[in-house]
């Protein structure tokens, strides 16, 4: 349910009269944030039993009190656990560690359940996004204790702990492979190198390559792992070299390998050496790939060569992709050729049994909003929301949003989108979609939204932008709202 628009208002207008900051701060039962709030009846038919257990989670609560509110009720105990059912609780938190760790905790608890290797995985995945790097390393143990640590979630704690600059914690965790259950081979070797080659920590990579090569031998994986590494840090020379040294090993460049170093001189608009290179392969006897050629066309469009870009098809002897399919959407939309960028979804990708995916749709709703073709937009929503191999995501949304703001028709429509996201799709909002609405709502004189979407936010742990908080504290300070003001000064001492 969305909260009714006149009752906002009228909730609205009341805190305007008493200056109620405190008992607004602590009311979610607006638009999005926690439509679920008002007391779901599981029996009404309208619910699931996901949105059942999300409406027994209370905003912004820390893992155990979340513990204890679905301890603490009836309907939650009376619901059947399945792993399905808490991997699908744990997407619905992938951003909020504290709910997910506590539905996490409070499911293990239950009797006759236990978590799968895989559900481990997802709850380590979301602390280490989180960067709850010392309960991510716990939970390991945990998992280890229960010998259900694969190299999945070590790959995933490597990368974490890699992706918050500890990458000497990534090495360690390699090296204690052994009192987790695995062993050093080629294939953890592999994932421990592309973690730090990934995080940008290419030398330490090649000091661990050359300490484990003796007895863990390299493949063709292993030197192409470098050759990526080489070209983010941009040592494109070092990563020629790899070519040369992969050779020695008894390993021939592939696809892959030039690719590579392509998209390198594609990042650069090189487009001089992305030509040699293509011929190079060809030369060679290697026909570039589909992803190599939606590598190059992305490219030319960012660098607005976007009618050299369209001629990519041209070249092309490969079967196109959903991806490639994507990009030329783009290219088409860049280009302002609407229609026959609507013609590859309606027409092209059927005639070659290719699938759109989200993004197909993503890439469509994007153009039509960034051209102002609102009708257009909701047209394509409609479309991928009856459909049935895919379904929206938070992107979907995003220049919906952003075109709603926009327009200024921030009522009825904007809450609508909010609650399909909400209650149909189960979507979380991110620090950015956040930003958006928080600044779009200030625009249009409704910072009592934006104040309480700023509150959910705090109430995530996600830290907002100082030009956010600046931005808001300016709005509620000229419709007088005191406390409010203070705890947005206080947020701001922080950040």
């Amino acid at each position: 349910m969305v909260f009714p628009i006149e009752n906002y208002y009228c909730f609205r207008n009341l805190l305007k009269q008493s200056k109620a900051l405190t008992f607004f701060n602590n009311c979610y039962c607006y638009y999005h944030v926690n439509p679920h709030k008002q007391s779901p009846d599981r029996n009404n038919g309208n619910l699931s039993d996901i949105d059942v257990f999300i409406s027994k989670v209370p905003q912004g609560a820390t893992h155990a009190h979340v513990f204890q509110c679905l301890e603490k009720d009836q309907t939650c105990k009376s619901i059947l656990l399945s792993h399905t059912l808490v991997t699908n609780l744990l997407h619905r938190f992938k951003d909020d560690w504290k709910s997910a760790l506590g539905v996490f905790r409070w499911a293990e608890s239950r009797s006759g359940y236990h978590h799968t290797s895989e559900i481990y995985n997802a709850m380590v995945d979301i602390l280490g996004r989180a960067k709850q790097m010392d309960t991510m390393r716990a939970l390991l143990d945990e998992m280890s204790e229960h010998g259900l640590v694969t190299l999945q979630a070590i790959a995933k704690a490597m990368r974490r702990f890699s992706g918050a600059g500890q990458w000497e914690d990534a090495v360690r965790i390699f090296d204690d492979l052994k009192t987790f259950g695995l062993e050093k081979n080629l294939e953890s070797m592999n994932v421990l190198l592309d973690t730090l080659c990934k995080e940008g920590k290419v030398e330490q990579g090649r000091e661990v390559f050359l300490a484990l090569k003796s007895y863990v031998p390299p493949n063709a994986h292993t030197f192409n792992i470098f050759i990526h590494g080489w070209c983010k840090v941009r040592r494109v020379e070092e990563a020629l070299w790899t070519l040369d040294e992969m050779k020695g090993y008894g390993f021939q460049p592939c696809v892959i390998s030039y690719s590579t170093i392509i998209q390198f001189y594609c990042h650069q608009c090189n487009f001089s050496k992305v030509y040699e290179l293509l011929d190079e392969m060809e030369a060679q006897g290697w026909l570039p790939n589909v992803v190599t050629y939606t590598t190059v066309m992305c490219s030319l469009v960012k660098s607005e060569k976007v009618e050299e870009a369209l001629e990519i098809p041209n070249r092309m002897k490969c079967k196109p992709d959903t991806l490639f399919y994507n990009a030329l959407i783009h290219a088409l939309g860049r280009a302002g050729r609407y229609r026959e960028a609507l013609d590859v979804l309606k027409t092209e990708m059927p005639s070659t049994s290719t699938a759109p995916n989200t993004s197909t749709y993503n890439s469509l709703i994007a153009m039509f909003c960034h051209r102002g073709l609102e009708q257009q937009a909701f047209d394509i929503l409609e479309e991928i929301k009856n459909s049935k191999i895919c379904k929206p995501d938070l992107q979907t949304y995003y220049p919906l949003l952003k075109s709603c703001l926009k327009s200024g028709k921030t009522d009825n429509l904007l809450s609508s989108l909010l609650d399909d996201m909400a209650n149909k799709h189960h979507l979380s909002l991110d620090t950015s979609a956040y930003k958006l609405l928080i600044h779009g709502l200030c625009r249009a004189n409704k910072c009592e939204w934006a104040y309480l979407l700023f509150g959910e936010m705090i109430g995530k742990d996600m830290t907002p932008r100082y030009q956010t908080c600046r931005l808001l504290l300016d709005e509620v300070r000229q419709k007088n709202m005191y406390e409010a003001a203070e705890k947005i000064e206080g947020i701001m001492k922080k950040i």
